[in-house]
């Protein structure tokens, strides 16, 4: 009796202290100011037959003015995004949800022709021949726009980078239900540690241009 009496007192005074640590960890949070946004940077693909442009996960259930207002709100600068790297004959990809269908993407993104489509969760290397597909193409680098930004972006773009593609991100192509999304999705990606961040670029649609 005496030892049971003694492990669940060592068992109270853990459970005390973790939740005391806890508490305390939810204060600092709270205290936490929160970071300048990261600095955005022009880019320029200098080479098209090597790029590809990544459009991750939209779905009109998902991607309207109710359920996500910025996705929405990004649709015209992904669209105009999408022209240009067709017309710079760019390799275009497009990923589903595992409920997704390609249907359900909205008509002024529709992937048109024989574009690459990939299926899986948040990271669309997993479970998929997107590696293969990009590496069958010699991409060095790709552009990586979708929602949500702290889903699909985050961690497709993360995986990029971690595979040795060069990897921009539109900030305005990218969203999620609230801004904060955003935010961490894009400070995640411009301050993890050098395997990621240092093939990183945060750009806007607008400051990636297409040349030779």
């Amino acid at each position: 009796m005496r030892a049971v009496l003694s492990v669940l007192c060592a068992f109270w005074l853990f459970s005390s202290f973790n939740s005391a640590a806890q508490a305390d960890i939810i204060a600092s949070w709270q205290a936490t100011q929160m970071p300048a946004p990261p600095p955005l940077k022009p880019f320029t693909v200098t080479d098209p037959a090597h790029a590809a442009l990544l459009l991750l996960d939209f779905d009109t259930s998902t991607c309207n003015t109710k359920e996500r207002p910025t996705c929405a709100a990004s649709l015209p600068y992904v669209e105009d995004l999408l022209k240009k790297a067709r017309r710079a004959n760019l390799m275009i990809v497009y990923s589903l949800t595992s409920t997704g269908t390609m249907q359900a993407v909205p008509p002024s993104i529709a992937a048109m022709g024989d574009e690459t489509v990939v299926q899986s969760g948040v990271d669309k290397f997993f479970g998929t021949d997107l590696e293969a597909a990009l590496k069958s193409r010699g991409i060095q680098t790709v552009i990586v726009t979708g929602t949500m930004a702290h889903g699909a972006v985050l961690y497709t773009a993360s995986e990029a980078a971690l595979r040795g593609f060069k990897v921009v991100v539109p900030t305005d192509g990218m969203s999620s239900k609230d801004p904060f999304g955003e935010v961490s999705a894009a400070w995640v990606l411009a301050n993890a540690p050098a395997g990621v961040s240092r093939n990183v670029t945060l750009s806007r649609s607008g400051m990636i241009g297409f040349g030779q």
